[in-house]
């Protein structure tokens, strides 16, 4: 337990942070199971909507520095590819 205000402070906005960034992360893990829901099924235009959904969620996680960049970049790649790879 925190001794002094700023102490507590801290406590209560690391608290407030935490939970924020477990909510962005959820939702940017369950957007990206969606586009892979959609590749298994081979529904090219269910997997374009929600990629374009995921990208959003990603980059932003990458731009908040939830994510590292260069992650948020790899994992849109392979996203898009998947989607590519989805017969006509």
């Amino acid at each position: 337990m925190a001794n002094h205000v700023s102490a507590a402070k801290r406590a209560r906005q690391s608290e407030k942070r935490r939970l924020n960034n477990r909510t962005q992360k959820s939702a940017m893990r369950t957007a990206i199971k969606a586009v892979l829901t959609a590749v298994e099924v081979d529904d090219k235009d269910a997997a374009g909507e929600a990629l374009k959904a995921a990208t959003s969620l990603i980059d932003r996680a990458g731009r908040k520095g939830l994510i590292h960049s260069s992650q948020a970049s790899r994992r849109v790649s392979r996203l898009t590819s998947k989607v590519k790879g989805i017969s006509a």
